[in-house]
């Protein structure tokens, strides 16, 4: 059995931690400076990072292959299976004529901009997130901006930067069940704190959004619907997350904002008018449909909500479990022993895939997809050309995906993302902030706030305690600092690129973009942590 070194640099956490981050270096050097499209860039990252695991770490050339291919294999399910299973419904729509009419019914509501990104990409998004997570929210409220007439680049950009205030409590509580179940403490305490941390900014998200969509002149003309939005939405995330648990916090919260927008749509409209860059001033026709036609558009993701309720039921899910194939990973599975501080007594590190073909949630999407084929009498010809369609498109994303989880793992059993950790306990008084930044980048090398939990929240624990500091504390800001990662995690910039149909060469001009704002959102978690860290 191998062990970890968190400091085979001459025995110097500084050091180690500079060779740690190479493969993080030449991620956001191949994306922000050499501007390579996302799968390049991850491919560079996974063979820095399998350089530092062999020659910096010392790690067996077996282990480190394995630990590649068993990352790659979670980036394709369940990640990557939600990806396809997502893009695949809204072709259905888009083939059947159907997304027109969702279209039409949207803009009847509201023409404006603004106000669609608010409904879809924050409100619709934020109950996909709930209900379903991993990638799905942005692929499929990416795919619905795109087809209302958003360009490529501005409708991923703006579904990225959304997803943001659900994630915590994404996939009916999952990160927060994960982080309880990780670092031992109660999962009522967690939710409360996480949810305590979170709403502030759930109250500032959709001003934001639209701060970033046109500066605050289109701030100032549609005010009062982000205001709504905001605090129905933060009000319930708080609310629910303190005294409820961490379920229902997303679904809750997600159905109050869209409720509370289309009442306040029904009572007033913005006075002023706004138009993004690059997007045409013509007035669109707008057609009239009636009941029964606007029930038919929408029922297949009407279908998409029925199932992934269904699918995030506990006792379905448990039912759905038993089908669950475990793997040991084999080259992987307990040849790793991970050694304290990483965690509290040292330990074989585990390595079981869950095969879990029939309870992920991109299943769920699929047989919603299936059962909505059929009602709309889609032909299994037609089908059939759907998902090969639908494969082409998506080719690159999922290698980018796959390429990401494999850098990912790589890093955690060489003991690299451990150095890195660690680098940012060392940080004595200010770790309250480094915590969420912890946190910020378990989210931006996994894609998942889940896996960052599980990651980083026994260290953030073992951490508080040697500075005297609330564990409870640390681990919920590792979660809450997370979601701002999700925005730049090359597993979303490749979900959000392939919903929309952007460009290969306009991804690392993504990245650029929302690099920016996600450092200064997880910056605002770090202050509010150091808050309550010293001054509650």
């Amino acid at each position: 059995m191998w062990q970890q070194n968190y400091t085979p640099i001459g025995d110097s956490l500084a050091l180690s931690a500079s060779v740690a981050a190479f493969p993080i270096a030449v991620l956001l050097l191949m994306l922000g400076v050499f501007r390579k499209p996302a799968w390049v860039a991850a491919l560079a990252g996974l063979g820095a990072a399998l350089a530092v695991a062999l020659f910096g770490y010392g790690m067996p050339a077996s282990t480190a292959t394995s630990a590649a291919a068993y990352g790659a294999a979670f980036g394709l399910l369940p990640i990557g299976w939600i990806v396809f299973s997502a893009i695949l419904l809204y072709r259905l729509t888009v083939e059947t004529g159907k997304f027109e009419i969702i279209k039409d019914s949207v803009g009847s509501l509201t023409p404006d901009r603004r106000l669609q990104a608010l409904l879809i990409a924050f409100a619709f998004g934020a109950f996909i997130e709930g209900a379903a997570g991993f990638g799905s929210p942005v692929a499929i409220a990416a795919a619905m901006l795109t087809g209302l007439g958003f360009s490529p680049f501005y409708a991923a950009a703006i579904c990225l930067l959304a997803n943001t205030a659900p994630v915590a409590f994404g996939s009916i509580g999952i990160p927060v069940t994960t982080l309880a179940l990780t670092t031992g403490l109660p999962v009522n305490e967690l939710s409360a704190t996480v949810g305590r941390i979170c709403a502030p900014l759930s109250l500032f998200v959709p001003s934001y959004l639209i701060l970033v969509m046109g500066g605050w002149k289109a701030l100032r003309g549609v005010w009062p619907a982000t205001l709504i939005c905001g605090v129905s939405f933060a009000g319930l995330q708080f609310l629910v997350s303190n005294y409820v648990g961490a379920e229902l916090v997303d679904i809750t919260s997600s159905l109050a904002a869209i409720a509370s927008l289309v009442i306040l749509l029904k009572l007033w409209k913005p006075k002023d008018t706004f138009h993004m860059e690059g997007e045409s001033t013509e007035v669109p026709v707008l057609k009239k449909h009636s009941p029964r036609e606007l029930f038919w558009a929408w029922m297949p993701y009407l279908l998409l909500v029925v199932f992934v309720l269904i699918w995030g039921h506990v006792g379905v899910k448990a039912k759905l479990n038993t089908f669950t194939i475990p793997v040991e990973w084999p080259g992987l599975h307990n040849m790793v022993r991970q050694i304290p501080p990483a965690v509290g007594n040292p330990a074989p590190y585990k390595a079981i895939y869950l095969f879990n073909w029939l309870s992920a949630a991109g299943t769920a999407c699929v047989f919603a997809t299936i059962l909505a084929a059929a009602l709309l009498r889609v032909s299994p010809g037609k089908f059939v050309g759907l998902l090969g369609q639908t494969t082409q498109q998506l080719a690159k994303p999922l290698l980018t995906i796959a390429s990401v989880l494999a850098l990912a793992f790589v890093m955690n059993y060489s003991g690299a993302t451990a150095t890195l950790g660690l680098a940012f306990a060392s940080t004595g008084p200010t770790f309250p902030f480094f915590s969420a930044m912890l946190g910020w980048l378990g989210v931006f090398l996994t894609g998942s706030d889940t896996s960052a939990n599980a990651l980083f929240g026994n260290l953030q624990v073992v951490t508080a305690t040697q500075l005297g500091l609330d564990p409870v504390l640390m681990a919920s800001a590792n979660s809450a600092g997370g979601v701002m990662g999700k925005m730049i995690s090359l597993q979303s910039i490749a979900v959000a690129a392939a919903a929309t149909g952007l460009l290969a060469a306009d991804e690392a001009k993504l990245f650029r973009f929302t690099l920016r704002h996600s450092v200064f959102l997880a910056s605002l978690i770090g202050l509010l942590t150091v808050f309550y860290a010293y001054w509650r």
